[in-house]
């Protein structure tokens, strides 16, 4: 049976998370704390017995989501057989770990770095995303192309659900626009900005220079990118779709779709949450989904 692991991004978070796999065994505590080591604060505590609110920050909420999920790919040891690996969002980061492209090391400091690009960008230009509910993916990019604020298509997630990422007035504007077009709802976003839009691009460039002097090998099956949801196994394309990444669409449904294409059997979600399976089953509800399990 080919097995698809998929790996989970920002929003699966919650406190308490990884708490199991730290007191598992000796190889996987030692990876929490020299987690601890490379971030320079502990991040166990905070994923352990912080608050919602502390979790919720993005410096914190992508290093922490990207260990529950390396790690617990780690511990599934010679089970964890993967014949294609994807990851949402930050989840492309997790993936790449998992699959042996990236080193556990080097994908943290990447995480890290990114987390922190991510928040500076928000902080600088005051931005959010609106989840689009009911309508189909063309209808949404046409009317954020109309809008002369900065709104664009942002994460593809499943058929008849799309987010939008922008300026406060550009996701504002294209949410009546989009109401008035027939969408069932259109629900702003508790997030910190505009992810995956043209706005990252300070974050971009700061990420960009990281990703470049990191070493990347080719994965021991080939991942399905975000940025145009094919398969890739060359370390340099890899790298591009990487730095793409930032400021182009998530297009998960489309991911998904080229897993089912590829052969792909079985979904197996890496890492906190249950939303990847739930977005999996609204591109084919025949599609056999569950949660990696250790212990």
């Amino acid at each position: 049976m080919k097995t698809a692991y998929i790996f989970p991004g920002q929003g699966a978070q919650f406190v308490g998370m990884g708490q199991d796999l730290y007191n598992l065994n000796q190889e996987t505590k030692s990876l929490f704390e020299q987690a601890n080591d490379i971030l320079g604060f502990r991040i166990t505590d905070i994923m352990f017995s912080g608050t919602d609110e502390d979790l919720k920050q993005t410096k914190v909420t992508q290093p922490a989501i990207f260990l529950h999920s390396v790690i617990l790919a780690k511990a599934l040891g010679d089970s964890f057989q993967p014949a294609m690996v994807a990851g949402h969002s930050l989840g492309e980061f997790s993936a790449l770990v998992a699959a042996g492209a990236l080193s556990f090391e080097d994908g943290l400091r990447l995480v890290a770095k990114r987390a922190n690009a991510m928040q500076e960008a928000c902080e600088a230009h005051p931005s959010t995303m609106a989840a689009i509910l009911g309508l189909d993916d063309e209808t949404v990019e046409k009317v954020c192309a109309q809008v002369e604020d900065v709104v664009v298509a942002a994460n593809y997630n499943c058929p008849g659900q799309l987010v939008i990422s922008g300026t406060i007035e550009g996701v504002d504007k294209a949410c009546v626009l989009l109401t008035e077009a027939g969408a069932k709802r259109a629900l702003k976003l508790n997030v910190g900005g505009a992810f995956h839009s043209p706005l990252m691009e300070p974050a971009k460039v700061e990420l960009q220079a990281a990703i470049e002097e990191t070493e990347i090998k080719e994965p021991i099956c080939p991942i399905v990118q975000n940025v145009d949801a094919k398969p890739y196994t060359n370390p340099v394309q890899i790298k591009a779709n990487l730095i793409a990444q930032l400021t182009g669409a998530v297009r998960w449904t489309q991911t998904v779709q080229q897993m089912l294409a590829d052969g792909a059997e079985a979904f197996v979600e890496v890492g906190p949450g249950n939303v990847l399976q739930g977005l999996v089953k609204k591109v084919d509800r025949s599609a056999q989904t569950s949660a990696a399990t250790v212990g």
